[in-house]
């Protein structure tokens, strides 16, 4: 956990992918590797505990990773500071305006798909094989658009395996099309503006991915329609296709927990077309780095904002990393009554169904100081009264500590007493609180 944000300076301009990459030289946080590197497994282990790192020759090929490898990376690109980033997200509108075009830089160099001519990396050892992490995957359905991440074995040089979680919109597209007989037309976009790939990673409403994009760019995302009637923004790297009836064992993969997940029997992705800029960048996302954490986790933060809200007087929510960036949350209230806190607790379970632990502090106390989390729990709650258990609830299938998913989830009241505030005030020189 980072203890304090740094980047508080500027604006980035972020209008493209490449804006982006010139963001991060010019500041000075861009590490450039020259020398050759594989991308079977050398690139992650290079890029394992860096920075924005970009290799100008992964086999012939230039790619990048770590981009939003922290808070302040991505806290700088929305133009805010990383305290105020999770209240700013919850305010965002959904409903942005993207322009449609005619046409986009992608299309310099068309051709029949061959994934062996990318950078594709196998980042660990035991992986299922390489593994495209960093795409944006829309599909549409009866004149509907739904654009998501999901990861991408590739089995082939046509051929994905793709992770389609149960339930999510594009698992529904994808099995209202195989009841018809149909498969599902997609459009796999790589190396796109960050910020569109982070609203690909949120859970907005339906088929406002792309205008939530907009919405946080503060300018329309463009979008052009593929031949097989998807639309997909600016990329350097493009993959068109159809989601098929065939399944095939998908992993073993590692999560954003650290952990393998589990081999699952996935659909296959059929690629008809490949178009990418001249000179492509080709973009990865190191599973279970920074960058994972970033894009999977911290879009819930504003979804248990805004539920806890309508509870509670929340000033900010975390999700720890030391909890993946995924399971475990603190969510930091104005305490008014008693009943706050529990209030909240069960908000933030309602917003989040992967949380497992739940931790509720006041203002006084610094959610991003493991210190301070900890001398909340030691002097403010008291394990008879504040702790709230929920056993044998649905969880997260990525807990290893689940079975098929069903958990047991934990809120903790660490909150001062309302009756007695002043044996919580902590006496400094300088006086009181």
């Amino acid at each position: 956990m980072e203890k304090r944000f740094k980047t508080r300076d500027r604006k980035w301009t972020v209008m493209s992918f490449r804006g982006f990459l010139e963001e991060l030289h010019q500041a000075g946080l861009m590490n450039e590797v020259q020398t050759n590197v594989s991308p079977n497994l050398e690139i992650a282990e290079r890029a394992w505990g860096s920075g924005p790192i970009f290799f100008n020759n992964a086999d012939g090929n230039r790619c990048c990773l770590n981009l939003l490898g922290n808070r302040d990376l991505l806290a700088r690109c929305l133009g805010v500071a990383g305290p105020d980033m999770v209240r700013h997200l919850s305010s965002v509108s959904y409903e942005g305006q993207v322009k449609e075009v005619d046409s986009m830089p992608f299309q310099e160099c068309v051709s029949e798909p061959d994934l062996t001519r990318l950078p594709i990396m196998t980042y660990f050892a035991g992986d299922g094989g390489p593994y495209i992490t960093s795409a944006v995957v829309a599909a549409k359905f009866d004149g509907k658009i739904n654009a998501c991440v999901h990861r991408l074995m590739v089995i082939g040089r046509d051929r994905l395996a793709a992770r389609l979680v149960p339930g999510r919109h594009t698992h529904q597209f994808y099995q209202a099309a195989i009841s018809r007989g149909e498969e599902l037309p997609v459009a796999i976009a790589i190396g796109v503006d960050p910020l569109v790939l982070f609203a690909a990673s949120t859970r907005v409403p339906p088929e406002m991915e792309f205008q939530y994009a907009s919405s946080l760019r503060e300018s329309s995302v463009k979008l052009l329609h593929l031949d097989n009637g998807v639309p997909v923004p600016e990329a350097e790297i493009v993959l068109e296709g159809y989601i098929t009836g065939e399944r095939v064992p998908e992993g073993p993969f590692v999560d954003i927990t650290g952990t393998r997940d589990l081999v699952r029997m996935e659909p296959v992705i059929r690629l008809t077309r490949m178009m990418t800029r001249e000179t492509p960048i080709y973009q990865g996302l190191l599973p279970g780095g920074g960058e994972h954490k970033m894009l999977m986790g911290v879009p819930y933060e504003p979804l248990i904002y805004r539920s806890v809200s309508k509870v509670a007087k929340v000033k900010n929510v975390l999700l720890t990393d030391g909890g993946c960036c995924y399971f475990h949350a603190v969510v930091q209230i104005e305490k008014e009554s008693e009943e706050d806190a529990r209030k909240a607790i069960e908000a933030a379970f309602q917003a989040h169904g992967s949380l497992k632990h739940v931790l509720v502090v006041d203002t006084d106390i610094d959610i991003y100081d493991p210190q301070d989390l900890e001398f909340a729990l030691a002097t403010r709650m008291r394990g008879d009264e504040d702790i709230v258990i929920h056993p044998n609830v649905r969880g997260s299938t990525l807990d290893p500590r689940s079975v098929d998913g069903i958990t047991t989830k934990v809120g903790v009241d660490a909150t001062s007493r309302l009756d007695k505030l002043w044996k919580f005030q902590r006496v400094t020189p300088k006086g009181m609180g």
